[in-house]
């Protein structure tokens, strides 16, 4: 009896879809903010959460394991920078407390996501 290999998609990585759902739900809050705070906090922040998973997606299409992991390391140092743009949106008062809240909740989720998926990079690939 043969068995198939099951080999792992973009949307099977725990990581990528936290990040992936997390950047369209910070895209919905903001996209509701006045000129000001959207073209100067907004667009900042938008970036810096949508390549979260832009680089978890980029990484797993590299063929080489440290090609691969560097990429997910980019993507952790995106989620250090949303922490700190989701700090100023609360302090200066640009989203509710329960949207603060979620993001921050989701974004912390996500190290230990990342970590796994590097951990799991290492463990299976040998180039």
């Amino acid at each position: 009896m043969m068995i198939e290999k099951k080999y792992l998609k973009l949307n099977d990585v725990p990581a990528y879809k936290t990040a992936f759902n997390l950047s369209n739900y910070v895209c919905n809050v903001i996209i509701k903010w006045d000129w000001f705070a959207k073209s100067h906090v907004g667009g900042q922040f938008v970036e810096a959460i949508d390549s979260i998973s832009a680089n978890i997606a980029e990484g797993f299409g590299r063929y080489h394991k440290k090609d691969k992991i560097k990429f997910y390391h980019y993507s952790s140092g995106s989620v250090k920078e949303s922490f700190d743009w989701n700090e100023k949106s609360k302090v200066r008062k640009l989203m509710k407390e329960e949207e603060y809240k979620h993001i921050f909740g989701e974004l912390q989720k996500l190290p230990k996501e990342i970590n796994h998926q590097i951990n799991l990079t290492n463990a299976k690939l040998t180039i």
